[in-house]
């Protein structure tokens, strides 16, 4: 790497989390951040720890922030990536899609202050980030208003 080189770092990941919702159509979980950017809605969202897969990572992070175990699991095969300014990075982040069941309790740990299940046009509305509204559409398109691509689904015995 030369010294104009911008690093690209992946040590993040984030999980869009659906339910069904009573209308025949789904809903994505939200959740209110305590932490920097404080007071803003996201997806679930989180670093990796030192030797997980992303996949791995993404479900340690939904349970963990949740308390939420997806009755199936999907790489979205698509990636949010955003410039860091503090550390002059570009960041991407491995995106994946969480199904869960519609009574489904959240209990949120203490990096959130609130959750709403939303659907998809309110949840674009609520989030800061033009990445996050670009990754909602594709959710979305590719995995409500079609079937999700089986070769995508994520089984813990990988």
């Amino acid at each position: 790497m030369t010294s104009t080189d911008i690093p690209v770092r992946a040590s993040a990941v984030s999980v869009i989390v659906l339910r069904p919702a009573p209308n025949g159509k789904y809903q994505v979980l939200l959740l209110k951040r305590r932490n920097k950017p404080v007071g803003e809605w996201c997806q679930v969202i989180g670093s990796l720890e030192p030797g997980e897969t992303a996949w791995q990572g993404a479900l340690r992070e939904m349970h963990e922030e949740t308390g939420l175990v997806p009755k199936k699991f999907y790489s979205a095969n698509t990636h949010e990536q955003f410039y860091d300014a503090a550390s002059d990075q570009m960041l991407i982040v491995p995106v994946f899609v969480a199904y869960v069941e519609p009574d489904t309790r959240i209990e949120l740990n203490d990096e959130h202050s609130d959750y709403a299940w939303l659907n998809f046009g309110a949840a674009r509305n609520r989030v800061p980030f033009s990445g996050q509204r670009r990754v909602l559409k594709f959710v979305k398109r590719n995995f409500v208003e079609r079937a999700a691509n089986a070769h995508l689904l994520i089984s813990d015995n990988r």
